[in-house]
This record gives structure tokens, C-alpha cells and sequence, in this order.
């Protein structure tokens, strides 16, 4: 993948087929699945890649449980709609990204017969829909059983549980692995890079985007033949810059996680909490090394902090808790992360734990009383979904493209087209990178899952510098070369950008973050010959912002940033 300044030359004053406005899951897709259908295609963020909603998810490649019980009590046919679809998209997903993604297996307990029957059978229709896609088949585990997998499950009141499988995923590698596919594929990408305005022609068609740089605040125009909206929760922002008479589809829907220890809940499976008091399903995950416990359902407006509240806390450990054998307290928690669900509003349903989480393909023609006068044509809005499906809406997306500026469609490629780095892995990986190079096993670990096949680039710094096989901090797996490969290649930026969704050290700890954020902050500024002062504000700034996110969790921020030899 280029770097920054050599992708905003290049990308600057090129005509282009599609222009692709969002660079998270189904932006990428997107713009992956139009070039290798031979459209000469830009992505553009105004953030980083994967930097909100895409990051924050649950890490679950699954068809929905709860969607599927939806679908059932009521009768309703975009719930099934979407489960089915979800659970023939989750094993491309695992299949395409073999080195992100894994199949793990899920307990739902059971406190009665009468739950065993209502469980079972409702996983049995999981695994039915699923049909040829399905991962393995649900079945019953009395207490023992039950125990051995969750041995810290609290099983007094239990009678057993179901399991059932499903996948899971590194979001935020995962996203970060398209875009470089995409990259390798030959589109042009970019980061920080905010869509201000539209310039149309006599018949209102769109012909050129005004492009802001986030960091120089310098404006140019890329002009194309067709525009993709593909920024999820902000899509009502872009659909008024393009037809300022667009009504609000969008109803945003704020998610939270924690992450614990992992001692809280040992093992290899995971928990499936079937009911809260508000009706939804909580998860409790194991997630690189750590206890990924959510989500919360609160619906916000576009532009309210995000961060993981204290009440927020309380509910999911209150849930939780019920649970347990021992029950945990809030100064467990190491981390945590809140993002934005993009619901897409139906009627006058106010709950957004009821709305469903399928996609909404807008595309605005002549014939079109809301859009006539005002919609261009050539303005394609994709809306809603979810992570699992984010490739098969991406398909549908370029569908409509082909259409519009070729008259007739090509094949779609992506169903079977590994990311990078999935060339040449093998679940062993991670013990030839230890041989070879001397590592310690959590480090070739880390190394295979986050990098697959090319953690032998990254190694490769290790000739250059010898240095840069010293570990970001002494109880960390990520070693200083990863900040360098990725500010390299993979256009992270700063320093959120390495910590955060290329290396995943804040979700590991915000207080490892913290002490991380000095020698990730000086590699930087060595690749990027930021000045001292430049450098020294960004570690601060990153450090309060770090804090902030303790504080609003009910947690003792870290000493002030003197401390940390700045």
C-alpha cells in the first residue's frame, strides 16, 4: 500500500469510475469487489480506516440468534431474510480471512427443561438455515459437561446448556486486510480525507467530490462516474450533501463492550447470555487473551461522546454476575470500546433493539418522486447491515454500479478471494516465526494472527534495525517493528491509529496503551520527521484521551503524563 503523500498525488487530479465515500467494512468491500471487476476506483475516510463502527463491533461472524427468535415470535421475514443471508456470508468470511477468524463454540445456559427444549429447537433452525454453511451441529451438555468448558460458571441453578458454533474475528484486522487487498489490487486509497461538497452538472448528476485533508486543511477535487456512500452511521450527512431534499434514514444506535481478564471465565468457549432485563442477549467472549463482554443498545444523535459509561459498566456486570461463580467488580476491567450502529428506521418503531440490522441499497432515479428533481443518478447509498454481511452488500453495490455505467454486470469476485496475508498461512505460522526468528511464542502468536503470512515482511525491518525486535513495552507481544511496517504500509498515521486498530493494544489494556503510547509516538515521529513539540503533544494528547475513556468508566485515570518521562 502506498504511503499518504504518494497516494494524494496520485489520487489528485485522476479521472475515476467509482468513487467510494467510507472506509470501513462495506466501504472496503466495496471498493475491493469494483476494482477487481475492472472499475479504476478511490476510497476515501475522513477518519481512519475501520475508525468507528467497524472497530467496535462484538467480533462475531454470525447469522444472529436473537434476529432468528425475532423472526419466529413475530412472523417476520427481513429477520429470517437476514439470518439466512448472514449464515451463507459467514464462511466466505472465514474462509477469505483464515489468519482473522476462527470458529468458536457458544453455551447458552439453561436453567430448566423447558429452556433446554425452547434453546435446542431454536438452534436446531439455526443449524437448518444455515444448511451446507453450517460450522457444526448444536447439542445439548448436562452440568459436567457444561462445567469443564466454563469451569467459573456458577452451575447451582443450571440443569445444562446448548452449544452451538459460530465465527469470530478480528474487526478491525479484518477491515484494515481489505483495504490492503484492495490496495494490492491496484485502487488507490486514502485516509483522514473528508468529503465537504458535491459539484454536479447541468442534469445534476454528481461529476467531482471536494476533499478536504484533515491534516493540512488543503481542498482538492476527484472527480468520477459514479459515487458510493458507504459511511454508516454519518450516510444522512453525505446524502444531504448530495440531495439536500433527503429525508434521515439513519437511526443511530449506541453499542458498548468491556473487556476483563480472562481468568474471569477460562476456556475456549463462550458464554451467550439469552435474556437482560431489556430483553436483548449479552455475549461473554474469550478475545485475544482477554474477556469481551456486550453490548448495550442505547440510541443517541450523531455527535454524542462516545466512551463507555459507568451505568454501562454496572449493567453488563449486573448481567454477567447472574452468571458466575464469582462475581466481578468494575476495577477489573482493563478496556473497552463504544461504537455506532447504522439502524436503518422503520415506521414509527421508537426501540432500536427491535430494529433489524438488514442493509438498504438507495439509489435515486428519474423516475423517483423523492428524488426528482434533486437526486443524482449517479450517487449509490448503501445503509445499515452488519459486519457478517458487509461482502454480500458490497455485491449488491456494485450490481447497481455496473448497471448504471456499463449497461450489464461482470462476475463478482470476492466470494472466493483471500486477503492478504492469507497466501501462505497455515494455523502453524506462528511456531515457524518463533524458529526462525527467535521469538517468543506470544509474540509469533500475535504476530500470525494479526499479520498472517505477511509477518514475514514485518520481521524483515528486524535487518534494518535490530532495535526494532525490542517489544513496545516489556509485557507486551507487539514489538516496535509492527509501528514501523504499518506507518509504512499500511498508512497508519498516528498514534490511535497503531495502538488502537493496527496492533489492538488499547483493547488490551488502556493503561498498557498509556505507557505504550511514548515509544509508539517516538517511532512515529522518526518515520514521519514529526518535531519534538508535534511529537510530544500528540503522546499527551493520546494519554488524556486514554484517560478520559478510565474515567468515564468509573476507573482512576493514570498518573498525569510527567510521569511517563515525556
Amino acid at each position: 500500500m502506498k504511503k499518504r503523500d504518494e497516494a494524494l498525488q496520485s489520487i489528485e487530479g485522476s479521472p475515476f469510475d467509482v468513487c467510494v465515500i467510507g472506509g470501513g467494512a462495506t466501504g472496503a468491500a466495496c471498493a475491493l469487489d469494483a476494482q477487481l471487476r475492472g472499475l479504476k476506483t478511490v476510497l476515501l475516510d475522513a477518519a481512519d480506516f475501520a475508525g468507528a463502527t467497524s472497530s467496535a463491533s462484538t467480533k462475531l461472524i454470525h447469522g444472529g440468534v436473537r434476529y432468528l427468535e425475532e423472526a419466529v415470535r413475530h412472523c417476520d421475514p427481513a429477520q429470517y431474510h437476514l439470518v439466512a443471508r448472514a449464515l451463507r456470508e459467514r464462511r466466505l468470511m472465514l474462509r477469505n480471512g483464515p489468519y482473522l477468524s476462527r470458529v468458536m463454540e457458544f453455551l447458552v445456559p439453561c436453567r430448566g427443561w423447558k429452556d433446554v427444549a425452547y434453546y435446542d429447537a431454536g438452534l436446531k433452525l439455526y443449524d437448518w438455515i444455515a444448511g451446507p454453511a453450517s460450522l457444526s451441529p448444536s447439542h445439548f451438555l448436562n452440568c459436567r459437561e457444561t462445567a469443564r468448558k466454563l469451569p467459573t460458571l456458577n452451575s447451582e441453578k443450571l440443569v445444562g446448556s446448548v452449544s452451538f458454533s459460530d465465527g469470530q474475528f478480528d474487526d478491525a484486522r479484518y477491515n484494515i486486510a481489505l483495504i490492503l487487498t484492495y490496495a494490492e489490487a491496484g485502487g488507490e486509497a486514502l485516509n483522514y480525507a473528508r468529503i465537504t461538497a458535491f459539484e454536479k452538472d447541468a442534469q445534476g448528476k454528481l461529476v467531482a467530490a471536494e476533499v478536504e485533508d484533515q491534516f493540512t486543511r488543503r481542498k482538492f477535487n476527484i472527480r468520477a462516474r459514479a459515487f458510493i456512500n458507504a459511511t454508516g452511521p454519518f450516510s444522512d450527512s453525505i446524502r444531504a450533501l448530495a440531495n439536500p431534499a433527503a429525508r434521515p434514514r439513519i437511526r443511530p444506535s449506541k453499542g458498548v463492550h468491556i473487556l476483563l481478564p480472562l481468568e474471569v471465565m477460562p476456556g475456549d468457549a463462550a458464554l451467550l447470555i439469552p435474556k437482560t432485563e431489556d430483553g436483548r442477549v449479552l455475549f461473554a467472549i474469550p478475545w485475544m487473551g482477554r474477556l469481551l463482554v456486550g453490548t448495550t443498545e442505547t440510541e443517541i444523535s450523531i455527535g454524542d461522546e462516545l466512551s463507555v459509561r459507568k451505568e454501562e459498566v454496572e449493567y453488563l456486570l449486573r448481567h454477567l454476575n447472574r452468571y458466575l461463580a464469582y462475581p466481578v467488580v468494575s476495577e477489573q476491567i482493563v478496556s473497552g470500546t463504544a461504537g455506532v450502529r447504522p439502524l436503518i428506521s422503520q415506521g414509527d418503531t421508537r426501540d432500536t433493539k427491535s430494529l433489524a440490522r438488514d442493509d438498504v441499497l438507495e439509489q435515486y432515479s428519474r423516475t423517483s418522486s423523492e428524488a426528482a428533481p434533486f437526486g443524482p443518478t449517479n450517487f449509490i447509498s448503501i445503509m445499515g447491515g452488519k459486519w457478517t454481511t458487509h461482502r454480500a452488500m458490497a455485491e449488491d453495490t456494485i450490481n447497481a454500479v455496473q448497471k448504471l455505467l456499463l449497461g450489464s454486470l461482470t462476475p463478482c469476485l470476492t466470494r472466493e478471494y483471500p486477503l492478504l496475508g492469507s497466501h501462505g498461512y497455515a494455523p502453524e505460522l506462528w511456531q515457524s516465526l518463533r524458529q526462525n526468528f527467535n521469538l517468543p511464542e506470544r509474540t509469533a502468536r500475535h504476530l500470525a494472527a494479526k499479520f498472517g503470512a505477511t509477518a514475514y515482511k514485518v520481521l524483515e525491518l528486524l535487518d534494518e534495525d535490530p532495535a526494532l525486535a525490542n517489544p513496545l513495552l516489556p509485557n507486551l507481544a507487539p514489538l516496535a517493528a509492527e509501528v514501523v511496517y504499518c506507518a509504512r504500509n499500511e498508512m497508519a498515521v498516528t498514534i490511535e491509529d497503531i495502538l488502537f486498530r493496527r496492533l489492538g493494544v488499547q483493547l488490551h489494556g488502556w493503561r498498557s496503551a498509556i505507557h505504550a503510547a511514548p515509544v509508539a509516538g517516538s517511532l512515529l515521529a522518526r518515520e514521519f520527521a514529526w518535531p519534538p513539540e508535534f511529537t510530544r503533544r500528540s503522546i499527551h494528547e493520546y494519554v488524556q484521551a486514554l484517560n478520559r475513556h478510565l474515567e468515564s468508566a468509573g476507573l482512576e485515570p493514570e498518573p498525569p503524563i510527567s510521569s511517563l518521562n515525556l
